[in-house]
């Protein structure tokens, strides 16, 4: 990918404004945790999908407080990717708000309330065990 001026951009930057570059999954995966960060998304985790699976290059994995929060986050994810890096996203689960599943193609997002993250544990069965959290 190239900036403005030409020369490379970093790996993980944002295409220009109004050009048709295509973002890069890691500077995906920054927008998606950025986004959850500052929306004050709890426990986000992020998971390297790259040689385990064919479904994306990375998955996050993060919590809201209540059905409404879960639902909010997910709009933003969708609003941002759609916005900011021209990606259209697959969503399920956005109704009840209970666990959201977004799909924007390399970065697989699933957003929890807490007591449905807990009984899941979804980010268990991808991650490595070295680096899996500590019960």
């Amino acid at each position: 990918m190239l900036s403005e001026a030409g020369a490379p951009a970093d790996k993980g930057s944002l295409p220009v404004a109004g050009s048709q570059q295509k973002v890069t999954s890691e500077g995906l995966l920054t927008l998606i945790v950025t986004t959850l960060s500052e929306e004050k998304a709890e426990d986000i985790v992020e998971i390297d999908l790259r040689g385990k699976s064919e479904m994306g290059d990375y998955m996050v994995v993060a919590s809201g407080r209540s059905t409404r929060q879960v639902s909010a986050l997910a709009d933003k994810i969708i609003e941002k990717a759609k916005s900011e890096a021209n990606v259209f996203s697959r969503v399920e689960g956005k109704a009840t708000g209970d666990w959201v599943l977004i799909d924007t193609g390399d970065v697989i997002v699933h957003l929890f309330r807490p007591e449905v993250r807990d009984f899941y544990q979804i980010e268990k069965m991808w991650m490595d065990p070295a680096d899996a959290p500590k019960a």
